[in-house]
């Protein structure tokens, strides 16, 4: 008797086995497809500028690709009101599968999407309605997602079964390198003609696959409990944001943890993307596999850092994460681009490009209707400097006066194109990064080191998100933080930081973004955030 009540028990704990497994991966699976589909733009963000962005000039089109980019993920918040209403009143199963196929849809007619060239400024309204409709997608997925495998995981373990949650993100985000990059192959120097669609037309395949996982799920069994007892909430968004003990919390999680953790992921995987493409000038297709290798090394710790979590705790490891990516932003970007670049980097130190001008005389570098005109010395040689990609730094000078520019010992006095060009070269600034002088390994290194501060303020996020709100209301409540901290604060990181740059021709000057943000969230993290790891998820504030 007691050897067929063991083998029960084996068979029961061997079948709950499996069924989480299914539970992980079939929800894992769903979301990196849907990542994949909304990070396809930040890797295309270069040919996406020129195929819709082509009525203004090349800075400001940059700067509007980015924008379009961010454009996803200033509605992400109102998405993720939408969907948190619908999954916590309807059910988490049928609300992420109704966000699938949206964003899924949505990718697949970027794809087919006519460019500036052919109707003009049609295209890139459409293109941005159609990152909104991506944005609006995702706001309802992550916390659809992390709800429900949190929902089904036994007590310690919600971080590490959470942690695969968390690690699609950066799947999505290799998945679509490895695509674009495989594009690439396929329509050789014809990409930027009609290879770069290729990635965004097979998303209706992957749409077809994650739709027929999700028809197969069974809804969490926190929510059925609670329907069974009659408990599902009939004002979510009023719960959530109009009552102060929960709206506390809601703008504790957003403070303290949500912000911090959206800029160190953008920093590590985008960011530092646009910054070896566009400010250290690599070769796209280089830097682009430089960092599929670093991804592939640094996704295992979103996971290793959520089961870490399981053990000693969430908070310590998100604010550790916080506190690196104070501290060692600034020195990680510099030693890129001494290995990056290291000519570029040698000729800043050795001769550096200093702009004297009269204030006055100069304005910012971006024209959103593209009937600016920057016809002063002063806008003629920032406008050079930033096609170039060359770091520079500006002076003040007596009002009245002409622009002199200095490159090392070097002084143009006016925008001299020929004299400019002559300096540059002398100095040993080069056109573009020499792909042979890259020291990849370095650059690995670094980035992954980035990742991995990355993983440590994400790893275990999805497992404190859960844990903070009632079961009732814990969609949208937690749903609304993380898209406000990952939409705006994150999603406009790229935006903002590359702005920064051109503003100041500083190439570090961006990083004060993520920066000042990390160091706030670490600040009210330490003092606000209490230790959620052995919380009851079906019985607190329930």
């Amino acid at each position: 008797m007691s050897d067929y009540v063991q083998e029960q028990g084996a068979a029961k704990a061997a079948s709950a086995g499996k069924e989480e497994r299914k539970i992980i991966f079939a929800s894992s699976l769903g979301t990196v497809f849907e990542w994949y589909d909304f990070f396809l733009y930040g890797a295309l963000a270069a040919v996406i500028s020129k195929q819709f962005f082509a009525g203004v000039n090349d800075t400001t089109a940059f700067i509007f690709a980015l924008m379009a980019f961010a454009a996803g993920f200033l509605v992400r918040p109102f998405g993720a009101l939408v969907f948190g209403r619908l999954g916590d009143m309807i059910g988490r199963k049928y609300t992420f599968l109704i966000t699938i196929v949206l964003m899924g849809l949505s990718t697949f007619a970027v794809g087919l999407l006519p460019t500036y060239a052919s109707i003009g400024i049609a295209a890139p309204i459409i293109l941005v309605i159609l990152r909104m409709l991506q944005g609006l997608a995702l706001g309802g997925e992550y916390g659809g997602a992390a709800t429900y495998v949190a929902e089904h995981a036994p007590p310690g373990k919600r971080g590490f079964h959470t942690g695969w949650i968390q690690s699609t993100a950066t799947l999505g985000l290799l998945l679509s390198l490895l695509v674009v990059l495989a594009s690439r192959y396929i329509s050789g120097d014809q990409f930027e003609t009609w290879g770069w669609r290729l990635p965004f037309l097979l998303s209706i395949v992957l749409l077809a696959i994650s739709t027929w996982i999700r028809m197969s799920m069974h809804e969490s069994p926190a929510f059925v409990k609670m329907k069974a007892q009659g408990k599902i909430c009939k004002s979510p968004i009023r719960d959530s944001f109009l009552v102060w003990p929960n709206l506390k919390i809601v703008l504790t999680a957003l403070f303290s943890i949500n912000a911090g953790q959206a800029v160190t992921f953008y920093t590590a995987q985008f960011y530092v993307l646009f910054f070896m493409t566009q400010m250290l000038k690599m070769d796209p297709a280089l830097a682009n596999t430089l960092l599929i290798i670093s991804v592939v090394i640094g996704a295992p710790f979103f996971v290793f850092f959520g089961w870490l979590s399981d053990r000693i705790g969430r908070k310590p490891i998100i604010m550790t994460g916080l506190l690196l990516a104070t501290l060692l932003y600034f020195p990680l970007f510099k030693a890129l681009s001494h290995y990056a670049n290291p000519q570029i980097d040698a000729a800043s130190r050795q001769s550096p490009i200093v702009v004297m001008a009269d204030p006055a005389s100069c304005t910012f570098q971006f024209d959103p209707v593209g009937k600016a005109r920057f016809d002063s010395p002063c806008d003629k040689v920032k406008t050079f400097l930033v096609k170039q990609g060359l770091p520079y730094s500006s002076q003040a000078s007596a009002p009245g006066s002409d622009v002199v520019v200095s490159v090392g010992e070097q002084q143009i006095k006016g925008f001299d194109e020929a004299a400019l060009r002559s300096a540059i070269d002398t100095a040993g600034y080069p056109a573009k990064a020499d792909s042979s002088s890259v020291n990849q390994p370095m650059v690995v290194i670094l980035i992954v080191a980035m990742i991995l501060i990355a993983t440590m303020t994400y790893g275990p996020l999805a497992a404190v998100m859960v844990e903070l709100f009632p079961t009732r209301i814990r969609y949208t409540s937690m749903s609304l933080p993380y898209h406000i901290g990952n939409g705006w604060f994150g999603g406009f990181l790229p935006t903002v930081s590359f702005a920064l740059v051109v503003y100041t021709g500083d190439i570090f000057y961006g990083l004060w973004y993520p920066v000042l943000i990390t160091g706030v969230s670490l600040i009210v993290g330490l003092f606000c955030l209490k230790e959620t790891k052995d919380v009851d998820i079906d019985e607190v504030h329930s």
